[in-house]
């Protein structure tokens, strides 16, 4: 590994460290986990230029080769599943001379806009022959001498000096930036997420993918009920998915002659709940030949009348693999404001309608029974339906840098 480095201009160069969250906890598999992760955070940074990304003591080290975007970089590791912090570091000797030298001009724009500072020590490298304490009260006198204008406040300071002693050097660093945490994205298996243009299917597909699990998108297109700029909504909000999610595939399913038939043959209060069973069907589908193992979709209970308890069973009661709902038991309150933060809400309230608001009945079955909506749905042939409907399935492949791949055709997101 490199020792301290300098820039071309023979300055300290800045570094990235980022801090592992619920990794750490992981077992004798805690090494897949790491590898996974290293590899996650080398592809997410690529396009900024060249760096050595590597794990040591529960702490992952990215570290430019020549010119880089290192706050590009940076930007872009808040938002690698499994970092649970992202700090920006310069590394040094580990002399205290060494260390205030670095900590003064490194975090001298931080000292000039602060009232008072604290340094906080921590000790990865055991040899090191000084406490944390002992390190933290040695640097914190010698900066309080060199900025005479900031007061020291270990209680409630406006800046922390952070000083880790690690194994290879010395790193000195400021507050770090909070990470997206969650686990690394490929651990939990895969699994196929049903992306409307509303405000909950994002999140969860979010939250789904915090969890570690690899995602591709199924979207349901009713033309000509559904417009061209409902699509586009919904490959937009996959794109701001990306960052989070790592290159996308969205499966776009026709579903305007399955809606049609279910307005043709079946009672008006059961037409939601046989439209997200064929959805439920169709999305199955789709995961069989991506060998994903679980579906996910964006509902809560009792939020709309086909998310009661009676109703997601009748819908899920055609699916042979588990159907994930991370939103169950959010309030629209909560769910807005996580979309807020994963970037996803404006484009979410784009007044763009898709399937799942056509044909909306006008007293839709709350308690419904199974025997029921199956004696109802018999009236269409649903296996012919579904093959039609899957035979026309149009992909689309969002890749990190937003660039889109439509049947080979390459365009522009």
């Amino acid at each position: 590994m490199t020792e301290t480095m300098t820039s071309t201009a023979g300055a300290p160069q800045e570094i990235l460290l980022l801090k592992l969250g619920e990794v750490v906890l992981k077992g004798l598999n805690r090494s897949a986990f790491e590898d996974k992760l290293v590899s996650n955070v080398s592809r997410r940074i690529r396009p900024f230029g060249r760096f050595q990304v590597y794990t040591r003591q529960s702490t992952i080290y990215v570290e430019p080769l020549g010119e880089c975007d290192v706050e590009s970089a940076w930007q872009a590791c808040t938002q690698v599943f499994g970092v649970a912090a992202v700090a920006r570091a310069v590394p040094c000797g580990k002399t205290v001379p060494e260390i205030v030298e670095t900590a003064k001009h490194y975090l001298a724009d931080a000292f000039a806009s602060a009232k008072s500072f604290k340094v906080e020590s921590k000790r990865a490298d055991k040899r090191y022959p000084m406490t944390s304490i002992q390190l933290s009260q040695a640097v914190g006198g010698e900066l309080a001498e060199a900025f005479p204008d900031v007061a020291v406040d270990v209680h409630h300071p406006e800046l922390t000096v952070f000083v880790e002693i690690r194994e290879k050097a010395a790193y000195v660093h400021g507050p770090a930036a909070e990470g997206a945490g969650g686990l690394p994205v490929g651990m939990g298996g895969k699994a196929v997420s049903l992306l409307s243009g509303g405000i909950d299917s994002p999140v969860a597909s979010w939250m789904m993918a915090r969890r570690g699990v690899w995602l591709e998108m199924v979207h349901f297109e009713s033309p000509p009920y559904t417009s061209q700029q409902a699509q586009d909504k919904v490959l937009e909000l996959a794109r701001l998915l990306v960052p989070w999610c790592g290159q996308l595939t969205v499966h776009i399913v026709p579903f305007t002659e399955i809606q049609e038939e279910i307005r043709r043959k079946c009672p008006e209060e059961y037409f939601t709940l046989i439209m997200r069973r064929f959805m439920m069907r169709l999305s199955q589908a789709v995961a069989k030949k991506v060998q994903a193992k679980a579906l996910v979709t964006g509902e809560s209970l009792g939020q709309v009348a086909s998310q009661t308890m009676m109703a997601l069973g009748v819908t899920e009661s055609v699916a042979e693999m588990p159907v994930l709902r991370p939103l169950i038991g959010m309030d629209k309150v909560e769910i807005i404001r996580l979309s807020r933060r994963i970037g996803t809400y404006d484009t979410s309230i784009l007044p763009y309608e898709d399937c799942c608001t056509v044909f909306t009945p006008r007293h839709p079955c709350t308690r419904p029974n199974l025997e029921d909506v199956e004696a109802a749905e018999a009236a269409m042939d649903v296996e012919a339906l579904m093959a039609k409907s899957l035979a026309g399935v149009k992909r689309v492949r969002i890749k990190s840098n937003g660039a889109m791949t439509v049947r080979g055709t390459e365009t522009e997101a």
